[in-house]
């Protein structure tokens, strides 16, 4: 399954080793990230060199060509909350992810297209993955 990874870029990168890990473990179990550009550490000069139209065009190329979106939210970030309602309207499953105890914003929280789920180890970001895509792999298999 084709799976846009969102999470923070311009709004702080101190996410970027669960963003990475978050990408390596879905690639892992056999799925694609269209999105990995997101856990480039050098993101930011790479895209220095391209314009905002650019970015966008991208960004939503990749959205548009995916079957899901998961998003690491804990960082506020304008661009993944872009990114998520973007989903949302294209009627896409959505994943959100969160460090238990961090203030998410209830315009994701209260989301009820969205799944939004808190994580405190990585064992339970590989269970709420999983379940994710194995709910999204049942649906896809009985739509057939």
């Amino acid at each position: 399954m084709k799976v846009f990874f969102s999470g923070s870029i311009r709004g702080g990168r101190e996410l970027l080793s669960v963003y990475q890990y978050l990408c390596t473990f879905i690639v892992s179990e056999g799925h694609e990230v269209l999105s990995e550009h997101v856990v480039d550490p050098q993101l930011e000069d790479i895209e220095s060199s391209m314009t905002e139209q650019e970015i966008f065009t991208r960004d939503m190329d990749l959205l548009g060509h995916s079957a899901c979106l998961i998003a690491e939210v804990t960082i506020p970030s304008i661009g993944v909350g872009y990114e998520v309602c973007s989903a949302v309207q294209r009627n896409m499953p959505v994943l959100c992810l969160y460090r238990s105890g961090s203030h998410v914003s209830s315009m994701i929280l209260g989301n009820r297209n969205v799944v939004v789920q808190g994580y405190s180890i990585r064992e339970e970001l590989d269970s709420i993955v999983l379940g994710f895509l194995a709910s999204l792999q049942v649906k896809y298999r009985d739509n057939s």
